[in-house]
């Protein structure tokens, strides 16, 4: 039985990272088989480019160059963990997908949807997500969360203009594939937006 593939969105900060974890170790309490990676990343060559791309040195990679490394990275760790997983029947948690592509490259960058949309077809091919969820934060509350933004990354550092309109284009993301993208409140405690993730995975049948 093919595994199911749930990514994770959101604004710098919002805490995808700690909700994964905490999903996770629920998961494993429950003895549901799955696995945690992330993107640009999750496998050796994916991190590799990861580190190229968040370099807070590179200040002079170009939009498009900046798109392509993303997409670069998404095939060949699809290829070497998310494809398998899903093979073995486990379930996906991913810290960051294709829609981040767009939300950031697409729409703050303003390469264009339909841009991002062509380089990441290559790369994707038929790895769509069963459900997004994206964590709802603004970018002015997530990084007071995290008392201002990290100087070692260059996608940090581009400003909260910048960041705002990331947080926009997530939002148009979330009215166009209410079908895919679930908005998840994290306004509150960690746990209780754990509860709310499990909540919602259980309510689209990802989870009985």
């Amino acid at each position: 039985m093919k595994g199911r593939f749930v990514t994770f969105e959101g604004c710098e900060g919002c805490g995808k990272s700690t909700q994964i974890k905490l999903l996770s170790a629920w998961l494993s309490q429950r003895g549901i088989p799955h696995i945690v990676t992330r993107e640009p990343g999750g496998s050796d060559i994916a991190e590799q480019i990861r580190t190229i791309i968040l370099n807070g040195k590179n200040t002079a990679m170009c939009d498009e160059c900046e798109a392509l490394l993303y997409a670069a990275a998404r095939a060949q760790h699809l290829r070497e963990i998310v494809a398998p997983a899903l093979d073995a029947g486990k379930l996906v948690l991913c810290d960051r997908y294709v829609d981040s592509s767009l939300a950031y490259q697409g729409y703050a960058r303003g390469l264009g949807m339909e841009f991002v949309e062509g380089i990441n077809s290559f790369a994707m091919k038929d790895f769509r997500p069963d459900l997004t969820l994206f964590l709802d934060l603004s970018p002015d509350a997530a990084f007071e969360r995290k008392h201002g933004a990290d100087r070692g990354d260059r996608m940090e550092q581009l400003g909260l203009a910048f960041h705002r309109k990331v947080y926009q284009g997530y939002l148009k993301l979330a009215e166009a594939y209410p079908d895919r993208i679930a908005k998840v409140d994290c306004s509150g405690p960690r746990e209780q937006t754990r509860q709310n993730i499990t909540d919602i995975l259980k309510e689209r049948k990802i989870i009985d």
